[in-house]
């Protein structure tokens, strides 16, 4: 059976933290409620794994975010709720909340601004690998907040001292309810043109662009990092949801957006009917970006199939073989060899070595070592130092160019090198055939 790695499109989930019964427990969910009662159920892992992929947990332990490497290949990034990020990751000025006013926050909001700094190293090096990759990234309320502060943004330290209290009556949103956590909405406005509109579109009209929303948070989005678009707005006017327009492409594997609802928890009664039907859109197509984006990587990593040649090809490749032999012996003994058979199969390697004009680093070093000089060194010589220039040339353009384009850059030479080398195999036999009609 194939390696289920290179099957099974992966998406990875970071795990939460806490003390019960003296003890660390790492878990997934929103709750200990939902953890150790099983209320709520992991409803966003249920709908991964529904829309055909495979969520793999990141466990919150020292040193992780040093070690996400281990955790290729990586197709997709869910992150979900958890603890206030570390202020000091975004604030580039003192708060004007006062020492009072941080202590009541903490207060209320006890079990949300005990700071992680552990989970937060680990969940911003995984956004930014995202970014720097292109890798699918879904972020869910606290995720989203990861995804902003990763691209440069700003959040509210507490919306109801920063936002809600400086507004007149009429324009306040309650964003947390703990009296009525789950049943708890307030109404977003969509913004037209956006994946929510065509999401909720059959929710919507044109006279009234909006859906009611849960809400579990006390902190959002201040200042929304430059590549994002919002996509919603609550009505004291925070950012509901945002995406990158650039790389939003479903089918093609593209996709990064923040929203900071649950549109997997928005059910009654924990039934398992959604609100809208809109509701599980966010992951149905965050899984097809996934899938998209597994299908590209494979794709670009495929190693091509051994070729099995016949019995004349079959020893004509060994002749070539045993030209770069004898090439070695000659330049590490200094013999140009007594057998006429020999000097002649040395004359196929030289012809070799002189049709290939485009060789890497480590294939001329190769060559150096085979011999590679003996014939015509001059010319080879000046071959190397005309591929400096042109490496020269290459490096000084791609130095101006910026993440986006680098990724572009990279996933269309794996593109060109796929295609290279199915018409490579094509023609093979046809080459080879060219090169030894002299013989």
């Amino acid at each position: 059976m194939e390696n289920l790695s290179q099957v099974l499109p992966r998406v990875l989930v970071v795990s939460r933290r806490t003390v019960r019964k003296n003890k660390f427990v790492d878990f997934v969910g929103s709750s200990l409620t939902s953890l150790f009662c099983c209320m709520h159920g992991e409803y966003h892992l249920d709908l991964i794994v529904r829309y055909g992929c495979v969520p793999v947990i990141v466990p919150r332990v020292t040193g992780v975010h040093m070690l996400l490497e281990s955790f290729k290949p990586i197709h997709g990034v869910l992150l979900c709720e958890g603890e206030d990020i570390d202020p000091s990751l975004y604030e580039s000025e003192i708060s004007s909340l006062s020492p009072e006013e941080i202590q009541e926050i903490r207060e209320t909001h006890a079990s949300d601004t005990s700071i992680d700094k552990e989970k937060d190293s680990i969940e911003l090096a995984l956004a930014k690998l995202c970014l720097e990759q292109n890798i699918p990234y879904l972020g869910i309320c606290r995720g989203s907040q990861i995804l902003n502060v990763a691209c440069g943004g700003t959040l509210y330290l507490d919306l109801e001292k920063e936002l809600t209290n400086k507004l007149p009556e009429e324009r306040r949103t309650r964003h947390i309810d703990y009296d009525n956590y789950d049943e708890h909405r307030h109404v977003v406005r969509i913004v037209e043109n956006s994946p929510l509109r065509s999401w909720f579109k059959d929710s919507l009209d044109r006279e009234n662009m909006e859906i009611l929303v849960n809400s579990y948070h006390h902190q959002g989005v201040k200042k929304l990092a430059q590549r994002f678009v919002p996509m919603a707005f609550a009505s004291d006017g925070l950012i509901e949801g945002f995406y990158d327009p650039d790389t939003y492409n479903p089918e093609e594997g593209k996709f990064i957006m923040g929203l900071q609802f649950h549109p997997e928890r928005m059910r009654s009664n924990d039934l398992d009917e959604f609100d809208y039907p809109g509701c599980p859109a966010a992951y149905q197509e965050f899984a097809k970006a996934v899938i998209a984006y597994q299908k590209k990587l494979s794709s670009s990593m495929s190693v091509p199939k051994t070729l099995v040649l016949d019995g004349e090809m079959e020893s004509k490749r060994k002749i070539l073989v045993r030209c770069f032999s004898l090439a070695r012996y000659m330049y590490t003994k200094g013999a140009t060899g007594k057998n006429p058979s020999k000097v002649s199969e040395l004359e196929v390697g030289a012809e070799f070595l002189e049709s290939n004009t485009a060789l890497s680093t480590e294939q001329e070093t190769r060559l150096k070592e085979m011999g590679s000089t003996v014939r015509n060194g001059g010319s080879y010589m000046k071959k190397l130092k005309v591929d400096e220039e042109k490496q020269r040339i290459v490096r000084n353009m791609m130095n101006k160019m910026n993440i986006e384009q680098l990724s572009e850059l990279m996933a269309f030479y794996h593109l060109i090198g796929n295609i290279c080398g199915e018409l490579l195999e094509q023609r093979l036999r046809g080459n080879v055939n060219e090169c030894f009609k002299d013989m």
